[in-house]
């Protein structure tokens, strides 16, 4: 089977944009577009085989669900037996067998959006494009469409391009990640990997929901020396110390800031946030840089505590 690759940036980075070179939308500058071993780059968009979800979902509004999910494949002119027989086999595989005779006004967002990704996988296309399919959705049901998708991929075994700005979306739907910006891929990797590895800053700050904080200072002979403070931190074994005075960042996420380190840090709790299950907090030190913590919900912290 194919794999899911998210395309992950902020917004303006250029995710769309390949998309839409991908699917022949825009003629590409330089470069070429392999489908396989077959060369698109100069093929017209109508010969290339490609699914595509957009997040406005694109349906033809006079038409039934049946209709729209059959569209393509009246286009190839296909046998009217086999059109009705893959379009029900399509609707059973996302689940909307008891829609075929709506039209898209009847539908709710997550219905629509079900009917688009049919009609994009019926013409079995070599790669399904899905443009930030579930930007529309509300909360829960972005939820329920993220692991539908993740199945009809794998069920499919098609190879999948998902462009969103949502690192959660990026991290539990794709096997692998591009994390792009300003018009440049910076890191292709699993979520794993790329959480655990991070290229530069930026990545390692795109990825971890809070996000990871970054603390200030210089290379010292015992580690890290934080700036505008005495604190020094000492570095892991696993890393090389550069030179003394040498300026650095490190970074510290949430899950490994906290009451039970062995490094012990001061600072005034700034910000909380309830979050039901757990608190957010935010910890400003004395020289002003801000450490994460996320911690089961105590009553004993306040803001404008001091901690350590």
């Amino acid at each position: 089977g194919g794999e899911m690759l998210a395309l992950l940036g902020p917004s303006g980075c250029g995710k769309s944009t390949t998309l839409f070179a991908i699917c022949g939308i825009h003629k590409v500058s330089g470069g070429r577009i392999l489908f396989g071993e077959r060369d698109v780059t100069h093929v017209a968009s109508q010969q290339r085989d490609v699914g595509v979800v957009f997040q406005s979902y694109a349906l033809y509004p006079h038409m039934t669900v049946a209709e729209n999910i059959a569209f393509p494949l009246q286009v190839k002119k296909l046998r009217a037996a086999d059109i009705a027989r893959q379009v029900a086999a399509m609707a059973e595989l996302v689940h909307i067998e008891n829609l075929l005779k709506r039209r898209p006004a009847e539908l709710s967002g997550g219905q629509q959006q079900r009917v688009a990704i049919a009609r994009a996988l019926v013409r079995k296309p070599d790669v399904l494009l899905l443009d930030e399919p579930l930007a529309n959705l509300d909360a829960r049901l972005r939820l329920e469409m993220r692991s539908e998708i993740r199945r009809l991929q794998l069920e499919t075994g098609i190879t999948a391009i998902l462009v969103t700005h949502d690192q959660v979306e990026a991290m539990s739907m794709c096997d692998r990640i591009a994390i792009m910006n300003a018009g440049e891929i910076i890191k292709i990797a699993t979520p794993g990997e790329m959480y655990r590895d991070p290229r530069t800053e930026f990545v390692a700050g795109f990825l971890g929901n809070p996000p990871i904080a970054f603390l200030r200072g210089v290379a010292a002979s015992g580690g890290f020396a934080l700036a505008g403070s005495d604190v020094v931190l000492p570095l892991p074994a696993s890393v090389t110390l550069p030179p003394p005075g040498r300026r650095l960042a490190l970074g510290i996420r949430p899950e490994n800031f906290g009451p039970t380190g062995d490094i012990p840090i001061r600072g005034r709790i700034s910000f909380v946030e309830a979050q039901g299950r757990e608190n957010l907090y935010d910890l400003t030190l004395p020289n002003g840089n801000v450490l994460r913590s996320i911690q089961p919900v105590r009553g004993d912290l306040a803001l404008n505590d001091e901690v350590e």
